[in-house]
């Protein structure tokens, strides 16, 4: 009897390939990651993409492989890790997929490789990206075009850019926005109007099955986003509707946020310790961070989840204490 062809998820111990093996169903899946998954512990296996011969932890029954391993965070430190493991990590996945035959990949990249402040670029803008974790994230895509060029009538490489994914179990930069607003100690920087491109992790882990389950020989390529998007003002107001509070964020102008960040950047450089106000942080609140997902939304996948849920559904898991008790 042959053996039940499985997904393997390279970087699944984090909260979307959490969601995302919850979605395929644990009996169907693989994960490798360099620590152990609080919830799909069985299944998972240990190995660090930074290190050659990833072949020895795949199985022999795959049937596509979902990429999700990355260094990602504003933080890290040295920068050098970002192309460690968003390059170099790639190119040891690559090799090992050329040993075992794998020819159907998904590539979660992101919407970072567009840089800052561009006018909603879709998938044919040029990728400029701004950080470290974009150009790595740019570099990674091009070793993994040249992969599938290397057998364009057997492969199938789909590469999604999604904008910044949140949901319930995520303590990211979205987390950390929610939870200021809704304990009612959020500081506006700004006007507000800036609106920001956002994918609940519900909506975006339903993308990547639906990517899998399409793959076909050739590339493609999708921005994915939640629509519609919100400005900051806005997302305050979605925040009072789920917690049924009414919120008065303090707003301070542009500069003096920009100079704050300029004084831990310094307290940071001197002191040698991570303060969680950042000038780059700074930057990226008040920046417009829209992209255009129209492509991914006309293809026949429809996301489960309205973005006013997504948020509610992260605010209820997360914050549950900021809830009015007694409309419960």
């Amino acid at each position: 009897m042959s053996l039940i062809k499985k997904t393997v998820i390279i970087g699944g111990s984090g909260f979307v390939g959490t969601r995302l093996i919850d979605l395929l169903g644990k009996e169907n899946c693989i994960n490798i990651d360099k620590t152990f998954s609080l919830k799909h512990n069985e299944i998972t296996r240990i190995f660090d993409i930074r290190n050659k011969n990833l072949e020895t932890a795949l199985p022999d029954n795959i049937d596509s492989v979902i990429l999700l391993a990355a260094e990602h965070r504003d933080d890290v430190m040295p920068i050098s890790l970002y192309y460690d493991v968003n390059v170099e990590g790639t190119k040891n996945v690559l090799d090992a997929f050329e040993r075992k035959g794998i020819n159907k990949v998904v590539f979660i990249s992101s919407a970072a490789v567009y840089g800052l402040g561009k006018p909603k670029p879709d998938e044919n803008y040029p990728l400029q990206p701004s950080s470290h974790y974009g150009k790595s994230k740019a570099i990674a895509e091009k070793l993994l075009k040249d992969w599938r060029e290397k057998s364009p009538q057997n492969r199938c490489l789909t590469i999604v850019r999604p904008a910044v994914i949140f949901g319930e179990d995520n303590k990211g930069n979205v987390h950390n926005l929610l939870r200021q607003i809704s304990s009612g100690k959020f500081i506006m920087i700004g006007n507000g109007m800036n609106k920001k491109s956002m994918a609940y992790v519900g909506n975006a882990s339903a993308f990547i099955q639906f990517c899998i389950n399409t793959n076909t020989i050739g590339e493609r390529i999708f921005n994915y986003v939640d629509n519609p998007d919100l400005n900051m003002r806005e997302l305050v107001w979605e925040v009072e509707k789920s917690i049924e509070k009414n919120l008065l964020p303090i707003r301070l102008p542009y500069w003096i946020g920009l100079m704050g960040g300029l004084v831990f950047d310094l307290l940071s450089f001197l002191t040698g310790k991570s303060y969680p106000i950042k000038m780059i942080r700074i930057k990226k609140f008040c920046a417009t961070t829209q992209f255009n997902a129209v492509k991914a939304h006309s293809i026949g996948f429809v996301a489960p989840f309205t973005l006013a849920e997504g948020l509610h559904l992260t605010l209820k898991n997360e914050f549950p204490e900021h809830f009015n008790r007694e409309s419960e």
